[in-house]
């Protein structure tokens, strides 16, 4: 699905955070920022929510952790109950590295499929690079064109933050 942008590069990261905030202050909705390392505060800038990842890693973890103790209470009273050495039958101590090691996997293979599942990253998927340079030198700021979304103004608040180029492009993000 093609999706229109209006894609503004810079060349440092002190011109790329003083427009993303110019570009939030004026009620734009900025759809994605480019760089080639982390960039400090970005994340603030660009008025981002934080992620709900650990809320999946721990429900992950909850069920992993009681799938292993529902299972070994069913193995060890239910279905093949063994009187070893006068221990109790429902011995939760024996269960807890296993339990924990349920936990561990589950919670952390989910994580990772989830951050697949939400990044859209899959096996064969191509790249599809917004700007020229932006795994190198360049940074990119990205505005999604909506009906709703005024470009003069965007243009102009853009050139006024110091952008190198702006360019109207059409990509498949």
């Amino acid at each position: 699905m093609s999706k229109s942008f209006v894609v503004a590069t810079f060349s440092d990261a002190g011109r790329l955070m003083q427009a993303v905030r110019a570009v939030r202050g004026e009620n734009f909705r900025v759809y994605d920022v480019y760089a080639p390392y982390p960039v400090h505060g970005l994340d603030e800038a660009m008025g981002m929510r934080r992620t709900r990842l650990p809320w999946i890693t721990f429900f992950a973890g909850l069920s992993g952790l009681a799938m292993a103790m529902t299972f070994q209470y069913y193995t060890a009273i239910l279905d093949w109950g063994m009187n070893v050495g006068g221990k109790p039958d429902n011995s939760t101590l024996a269960f807890i590295p296993i339990g924990f090691e349920l936990t561990v996997l589950l919670g952390a293979l989910t994580s990772v499929a989830a951050l697949f599942f939400r990044a859209r990253l899959f096996p064969g998927k191509r790249e599809c690079l917004i700007a020229e340079g932006i795994t190198d030198h360049v940074f990119a700021l990205a505005i999604r064109k909506r009906k709703s979304v005024d470009t003069d103004l965007a243009r102009q608040i853009l050139e006024r933050s110091g952008a190198d180029q702006i360019e109207e492009k059409v990509a498949d993000l």
